[in-house]
């Protein structure tokens, strides 16, 4: 069962020295750290700038690293599955 009512859409993207500000277009902004994604984490500031937001909002992507990621998933605290974030984290 999906809890969320309406479906979160990015409409922009900022980022301080560590952390990715996700702006929503419903006036939210939430804040994720780079530790969830380790492709951001080492990416540099110019290759986390070269992002674009996709599928209307539903979606955010770097080519540059390889990187997407899903704005609902930022939402329900879905991180990088890719990785075990505790090794990056150690």
């Amino acid at each position: 069962m999906n809890t969320l009512i309406f479906k979160p859409l990015a409409k922009n993207i900022t980022f301080d020295s560590d952390t990715m500000w996700v702006e929503l277009f419903d006036g939210r902004k939430l804040g994720v750290p780079f530790q969830y994604f380790p492709k951001l984490l080492k990416a540099t500031p110019e290759q986390r700038e070269n992002y674009i937001i996709s599928g209307g909002g539903i979606g955010l992507h770097w080519e540059d690293i390889d990187e997407d990621i899903s704005v609902e998933g930022l939402l329900l605290g879905i991180g990088d599955r890719t990785q075990n974030v505790k090794k990056i984290l150690a």
